[in-house]
C-alpha cells in the first residue's frame, strides 16, 4: 500500500512558476514509478511527467517539455514537480500517482492516486 500526498498548488501568474511535491510513504514506494497527471474543468485527466523506479528516468508531456521538471528524492521519498513560464492552460489539479510499472502515461495503469492539488494560472 502506498499513501500519496500533494502540497504547493495555489494562484500564480502567468509566466509565474511554483513547485508541488509529492509525499509518498508506504514500505516499497522506491519499487513504484511515480507520476503527476493533471484535470482541467470539463476534461480528461491527462499525463504530464513520470520519474521511474530504479534509475528515475524522467518522461514529460510535449506540452510542459522544457518549462517543468520532476525530480524524485528516494531518501526522503518525495517526487516534486517544478513547473516554470505557467501559462493559463495550465490551470489544473494536479496528482501525484504511482504504478508498479516502468513506464506507462496511461492513467488507469496508475495503482495509487494522491487527492490532487489546485493550480490556478491568472493571465
Amino acid at each position: 500500500q502506498v499513501q500519496l500526498v500533494e502540497s504547493g498548488g495555489g494562484l500564480v501568474q502567468a509566466g509565474g512558476s511554483v513547485r508541488l511535491s509529492c509525499a509518498a510513504s508506504g514500505p516499497t514506494v522506491s519499487l513504484y514509478s511515480i507520476s503527476w497527471f493533471r484535470q482541467a474543468p470539463g476534461k480528461e485527466r491527462e499525463f504530464v511527467a513520470t520519474s521511474t523506479r530504479g534509475v528515475g528516468v524522467k518522461y514529460y508531456a510535449d506540452a510542459v517539455k522544457g518549462r517543468f521538471i520532476i525530480s524524485r528524492d528516494n531518501a526522503k521519498n518525495t517526487v516534486d514537480l517544478q513547473m516554470n513560464s505557467l501559462k493559463p492552460e495550465d490551470t489544473a489539479v494536479y496528482y501525484c500517482s504511482a504504478t508498479g510499472q516502468y513506464y506507462t502515461r496511461s492513467s488507469t495503469d496508475m495503482e495509487y492516486w494522491g487527492k490532487g492539488t489546485l493550480v490556478t494560472v491568472s493571465s
